[in-house]
């Protein structure tokens, strides 16, 4: 049967304390128990259902957790405070010191620091390669590799993994795949395709409002338990840990989400096809060319889109940041980092996001000075926002006076 994940987050049901549609957010920091052996069970580990501190977990994160999972299609799920806190504990709880992890050389920023400059700290070794080219990424694997570590849709540069072969390797070494699936909710399943565990940064599209941080683990029962054991686990000891009134308030957003992604697919579509068409380097995987187009239609849920992230590249840094600036000005979006925001968000990736990562390897894997990463908003006027941008394309000279549309 087709994996619907609206349909399962939308099939959830959950009510207050006093019978409000909406679910009761557990204000506590620790939780009373009615016998001592109660206690001791729980923090061994035997005590279903019941809340011991809500560093461990708590009711309210509980239900986020559960949506997410659903979404997912995975067992259950861990939410924490921040998509790093969800990225971090994930590879800490797979690898041990001396073992190895083979990641995507184009993923966020934050994740190539940890992989590259920290987890070394612990004698977690990482290699960085092309995902796209299984032949690399298998060559790449040691008898020490634990993990195949990618994103779904590759930030900034937006190349997409081709999960489901990235799935056989890692059952043919015995690994774990690891997806960061931030760019794409619902569009593509990671876990459908066989990945072993699902990541997101809750702060960008799931949440929708930047207003708060948060993040997801999903998995397995087991892994999701062995990450929060009081002895060994990784997000119950580095406390990366949600709090409730930020759970319940991303957990009324997840309500919304499919709605908002079809928007933001729908607006990020158009605004490629034009950008393209009037001669602009273009990246959008719903583009015909894309490299991976049909790779991603093949794994998509096909009522959400390709999603709401595009890049074009201007040339120069010069002629970027103008362009940000004035598109600024104009009330077309905000220059900023983060996504999934109702109103466009841009950046040059060079300059913020991916600035963790060295010159010569940003010039190695494409990462060019010049280059704009959109998050595409939720615009219910697409083409007059079209024409604004093509306006401030004009005027800062990254387009001629005299183009014409095809």
């Amino acid at each position: 049967m087709k994996f619907k994940p609206a349909n399962n987050i939308q099939d959830l049901q959950y009510f207050g304390e006093f019978g409000g549609v909406n679910p009761s957010i557990s204000d506590s920091s620790t939780y009373t128990f009615l016998s001592a052996k109660t206690m001791f069970d729980t923090f061994e580990g035997n005590a279903d259902g019941c809340y011991l501190y809500s560093r461990h977990t708590a009711p309210t994160n509980l239900y986020l957790g559960e949506a997410l999972a659903a979404m997912e299609g995975t067992e259950t799920a861990q939410v924490t405070a921040t998509g790093m806190g969800a990225i971090t504990p994930v590879i800490m709880q797979l690898c041990k010191q001396g073992e190895h992890v083979v990641a995507s050389r184009t993923i966020y920023g934050g994740t190539y620091a940890f992989l590259k400059n920290f987890a070394p700290r612990f004698g977690i070794g990482s290699s960085f390669v092309d995902i796209t080219n299984l032949e690399a990424v298998e060559n790449a694997i040691t008898k020490k590799t634990r993990i195949l570590y990618c994103e779904t849709v590759s930030n900034p540069l937006l190349e997409v993994a081709d999960i489901r072969r990235l799935a056989l390797l890692a059952i043919k070494y015995d690994l774990k795949l690891v997806v960061d699936n931030t760019f794409s909710p619902l569009s593509i399943s990671p876990a459908q395709l066989g990945a072993d565990v699902v990541i997101h940064s809750l702060t960008k599209f799931v949440n929708g409002s930047s207003d708060t941080m948060g993040g997801v683990i999903c998995g397995s029962r087991s892994f999701i338990d062995a990450l929060r054991d009081v002895n060994d686990g990784a997000s119950m000891l580095l406390g990366s840990s949600l709090d409730s009134l930020r759970a319940s308030s991303i957990l009324k957003n997840l309500r919304t989400l499919h709605i908002r992604i079809q928007q933001h697919s729908r607006n990020a579509a158009y605004l490629a096809e034009r950008f393209e068409q009037v001669g602009l380097k273009t990246v959008y995987p719903g583009l015909k060319s894309h490299p991976s187009h049909e790779q991603f239609k093949g794994m998509m849920n096909t009522d959400y889109g390709y999603g709401g992230m595009l890049t074009i590249d201007v040339g120069s840094p010069e002629k970027a940041n103008a362009l940000m600036e004035l598109m600024q000005k104009k009330n077309l979006g905000y220059l900023a980092v983060s996504l999934g925001f109702y109103k466009t968000l841009f950046s040059a990736p060079g300059s913020s996001t991916s600035s963790e990562i060295p010159e010569d390897e940003r010039q190695a894997m494409g990462l060019t000075d010049g280059l704009i990463r959109f998050s595409i908003g939720l615009d219910q006027d697409i083409e007059r926002t079209f024409e604004t941008m093509r306006a401030c394309m004009v005027e800062v000279g990254v387009l001629r006076p005299n183009y014409a549309l095809n």
